[in-house]
């Protein structure tokens, strides 16, 4: 299994930040993006692709010194300005041929949720039952146990849900091969999950529910001062 993180935005609702937005700090000399990888390779994950954007040299520098026994592979999208990360899916559609764990380079999560996701015998996203539906963030709507639908504008029969998924290749595939079809007609400026809703039938997509443990991404200011808080609260480092 392969780890692929879309970092390819320009993180524009955290504000004129002057660099990657998962560069950003959430304790003295800790990233959004070191977060994520210590967790990754404690979950035994050490092949990781990753698409970039702005400031891609930087972040490039960064993880290749900080981690230099893991194996990157680093996609460009040069288009980041206009264009969705679907785009960056299809930039990628050729390096990435088998299981792999899908997320967003701003997410922090819990170890054991991302240890039980990988250990899932089946597709999975991450849902939670406790938490309210977000106004203008993702949700899930649920039908017979699956996942059919994926956005932020559906609210019957939906759950909070956050973009960690574990897919397995099969399931991937179809996936991929619906989001190749949406950017040669030229539609790359909406999300992966429109492409998702079109062939969601066609998948095996279960939900995995977080139950109230942490997983949420980073989209704002505030969202940073709660990572914060919670990493302060937890002895300088998130529930494991």
């Amino acid at each position: 299994m392969k780890a692929f993180i879309l970092n390819s935005g320009r993180g524009s609702r955290m504000g004129n930040i002057g660099t990657c937005k998962s560069l950003l700090e959430i304790a003295e000399g800790i990233t959004i993006i070191d977060e994520q990888m210590r967790r990754l390779i404690k979950c035994g994950l050490h092949d990781i692709y990753i698409t970039t954007g702005p400031y891609a040299t930087e972040f490039k520098n960064y993880l290749i010194k900080q981690y230099p026994t893991v194996k990157f592979e680093f996609i460009h999208n040069p288009l980041y300005d206009g264009s969705n990360y679907i785009y960056s899916i299809y930039l990628a559609r050729k390096y990435i041929q088998d299981d792999i764990l899908l997320l967003h380079g701003d997410l922090v999560f819990d170890t054991a949720l991302l240890q039980e996701a990988i250990s899932n015998p089946h597709s999975c996203m991450i849902i939670d039952t406790t938490k309210p539906l977000p106004e203008k963030d993702f949700k899930a709507v649920l039908r017979n146990g699956k996942i059919k639908k994926v956005g932020v504008n559906f609210f019957e029969s939906a759950v909070y849900a956050q973009p960690l998924y574990k897919l397995l290749w099969q399931d991937w595939q179809v996936w991929l091969d619906e989001i190749c079809r949406f950017c040669r007609e030229g539609n790359i400026g909406v999300y992966a999950e429109n492409a998702l809703n079109i062939i969601s039938d066609k998948m095996n997509l279960f939900p995995l529910d977080a139950q109230g443990r942490m997983c949420f991404e980073i989209d704002d200011a505030n969202d940073l001062a709660t990572a914060r808080d919670v990493y302060k609260q937890c002895n300088q480092s998130y529930p494991s």
